[in-house]
């Protein structure tokens, strides 16, 4: 949802007090409604890389049709999953701004007449699906919209105050209003909504909207229920680990925090070693986590890719597509989204001449194809290489056996010579320019630039 400090507050109050045992293993077991269920992310996720899609600010049109004719591209890039922000009908009762939020929903069985019809959405699944690709579904648990349909069908489906009245979850939400996440025969109703995109509409799954304000109970019994449908991909917006009992994939929130300082210059690359270890200290190997630059908060409430990165915006794309996890391109990157995009009003991507395209498409298609960047346990270890220059040089290697990726960023304004350790030395293959370059004791590099190469069989 929208960004507050709140939340993250909240996420760095767990990071310093949690405890957490990683356990490596391939499926995640738990009980259910008094059985045990195994939970694991469906076979064509080990190597995916996903997208955010603004729909509203995606086209001059605004629509599902009109998105839809971006899918060939899209697939090209080298995008398996797309993330659709929620498609439902958007409240009018406190409503922020001229449109409103995406996550103010009024009914979670239909579709914003703005984007379009139901028909409409099944077509654009449908083309998605015919050029293998996959779509889940941005789905609010927590909320609704004052004027929602369960306001006057199920009122008890709310909190309520002393005085009988609904309120939002958070002060800055007045847009939206509490559900009780408690309350069995909402949970059902929710669930069966769920049930209702995947088993009508062929929905693969969805990413949940804050979802550590849900009690997870309620994430294990949705998924269970859905997989009994087809297998589903599911995405926490969290970092609690306890969440991946239902979802195959969470924020790498911590990670996220750490660039934008260092982009900032509010923290140095010890800080970024520091927020690395966390992360595998805090969760398995087999859990999937999702690493971004940007996405609709932070692009919408912090700022645009080159507000928040200036000249090392390419250096924090290739470490956050292959650092670990799965990389997510928001719309509009592509073609080196600039601005921040309004957030309640209509405000239309400048598509330009997609100036990083081919730049996103090398990392995709590397993330695809070299198995050292695949997702879970499918993927290969994260080996830090140290240089003489670790103030300004990052370096490391992602590892799968015989397939290797070899990271080198440069985050000073000045061109730097640095010796690595003798592990990174030898014949490597430039991943960009597709040469073969010998890889010696030491290396120039221009400053705020990266080398990415890689080996495979």
């Amino acid at each position: 949802m929208f960004k507050l400090n709140l939340r993250m507050g909240a996420l760095f109050t767990l990071l310093l007090s949690l405890t957490f045992t990683a356990v490596s293993c391939d499926e995640t077991e738990y009980t259910a409604e008094g059985e045990t269920y195994s939970a694991a992310p469906p076979d064509w996720a080990y190597n995916a890389t996903i997208y955010e899609v603004n729909i509203r600010q995606n086209t001059p049109e605004g629509t599902f049709n009109a998105f839809a004719e971006d899918i060939p591209r899209l697939q090209e890039m080298g995008v398996k999953i797309l993330w659709l922000m929620p498609i439902h009908p958007i409240g009018e009762e406190n409503r922020k701004g001229t449109l409103g939020s995406y996550y103010s929903i009024v009914d979670y069985t239909d579709v914003n007449p703005e984007f379009g019809t139901k028909d409409d959405f099944k077509n654009l699944v449908e083309k998605a699906h015919d050029h293998d690709m996959k779509l889940i579904l941005d789905w609010v648990a927590n909320h609704t919209a004052w004027d929602a349909v369960w306001t006057e069908t199920n009122p008890e489906f709310y909190e309520t105050d002393g005085d009988g009245n609904f309120f939002p979850p958070v002060e800055d939400w007045e847009d939206v209003i509490q559900l009780d996440v408690e309350n069995p025969e909402m949970q059902e109703q929710m669930i069966q909504a769920m049930e209702y995109w995947v088993r009508e509409y062929g929905v693969d799954g969805y990413r949940a909207d804050v979802a550590y304000m849900v009690p997870t109970e309620f994430w294990i019994d949705a998924r269970e229920r859905l997989d009994q449908i087809k297998p589903v991909f599911m995405l926490a917006e969290a970092e609690e680990p306890e969440l991946h009992q239902a979802f195959d994939m969470s924020y790498a929130w911590d990670y996220a925090q750490t660039i934008r300082d260092i982009g900032a210059g509010e923290a140095d690359l010890s800080d970024l070693d520091r927020a690395l270890s966390r992360n595998f200290d805090q969760f398995s190997r087999s859990d999937y986590r999702m690493f971004f630059t940007t996405n609709h908060d932070e692009n919408s409430w912090s700022g645009s890719d080159t507000e928040l990165y200036g000249d090392n915006f390419e250096n924090f794309a290739v470490l956050s597509a292959t650092v670990w996890g799965m990389p997510l391109v928001y719309n509009g990157q592509e073609s080196g989204l600039d601005k921040q995009l309004e957030f309640f009003e209509k405000d239309e991507i400048e598509w330009g001449d997609y100036k990083y395209e081919d730049f996103y498409r090398t990392l995709l298609h590397l993330n695809r194809d070299n198995r050292a960047l695949w997702n879970g346990e499918q993927g290969g270890s994260y080996l830090k290489s140290s240089t003489d220059r670790d103030d300004v040089i990052f370096s490391y290697k992602r590892v799968a056996d015989d397939e290797r990726v070899f990271v080198v960023l440069n985050f000073s304004d000045e061109e730097v010579e640095f010796r690595f350790d003798s592990g990174s030395q030898g014949v490597w293959s430039d991943v960009f320019s597709g040469e073969q370059v010998e890889i010696s004791a030491t290396m120039q590099l221009e400053g705020n630039s990266y080398k990415l190469f890689e080996r495979r069989q």
